[in-house]
């Protein structure tokens, strides 16, 4: 299981890359628990100045696995939404570099980065009311403040899929690549932001993001309750049962 998340550091940058690719990088629960222990990690070592999370040149993020939402219980608690929690409240810069499926949690973590970079053939999807399911991370605070309403409710409820020049505009991410370039690209935009005066770099992250802390951390809890609900649901499971059922 450990092979599924590899992790370098080099030069003050952490490198998370997920490497459960023959499921186009699902999270399961044990992944959200290694992740939450490297991002714990990268918080607390003082010589990580920036943490890059990637999949590779053709995959990012299919989303969450489908069989641990079916799986859980009204008392099970749902390490996916412990890694929102954790994500929310890191501080220190994020870069991702994303490509091919970019699904669910694999966008929505997208909007607590700090820059984003969308190889040229990544598809964007938050497929939250097809699964019964509602927004998480805090998208819909962040996305609608990057889109607006209307359009924030076409791309969550609908669950329209768009492309990497889509996503570019809507505020997403930061610029495009050919897929051969993602890796190097993100390596280099990563180290960049580590050689930078840290201290300095913290600060005005901080600045950033500030206005939106109190607002975003009662966003993610209030999601987090009425995700629970949904995923304990019979509407919820008999739906995903009938996913997979379809893509077995």
């Amino acid at each position: 299981m450990s092979n599924l998340i590899l992790t370098t550091e080099k030069q003050g940058v952490f490198t998370i890359s997920l490497n459960r690719l023959d499921k186009k990088n699902a999270l399961t629960n044990d992944m959200y628990k290694q992740l939450c222990q490297h991002f714990s990690y990268s918080e607390k070592t003082t010589s990580i100045h920036c943490v890059v999370i990637q999949g590779n040149e053709s995959c990012f993020c299919a989303g969450n696995d489908l069989n641990d939402f079916i799986q859980c219980s009204d008392n099970d608690e749902l390490a996916a939404l412990e890694f929102v929690k954790v994500l929310s409240e890191f501080t220190k810069p994020l870069v991702a570099g994303v490509a091919g499926a970019v699904v669910g949690i694999g966008t929505t973590l997208l909007l607590h980065c700090d820059m984003v970079i969308a190889a040229n053939n990544s598809k964007f999807k938050l497929p939250f009311t097809q699964l019964g399911l509602c927004p998480e991370a805090g998208s819909s605070l962040l996305l609608t403040q990057k889109i607006g309403p209307n359009k924030a409710f076409e791309l969550m409820v609908l669950g329209n899929i768009f492309n990497a020049e889509q996503a570019l505009n809507y505020g997403i991410t930061n610029q495009t690549c050919q897929p051969n370039e993602l890796l190097a690209l993100t390596a280099d935009v990563a180290q960049a932001i580590a050689n930078l005066p840290v201290e300095s770099v913290m600060t005005s992250r901080r600045l950033i993001r500030q206005a939106n802390k109190v607002a975003l951390s009662q966003v993610i809890s209030d999601e987090s309750q009425a995700f629970s609900h949904l995923v304990n649901s019979q509407e919820c499971k008999d739906i995903l049962a009938k996913f997979l059922n379809k893509v077995r």
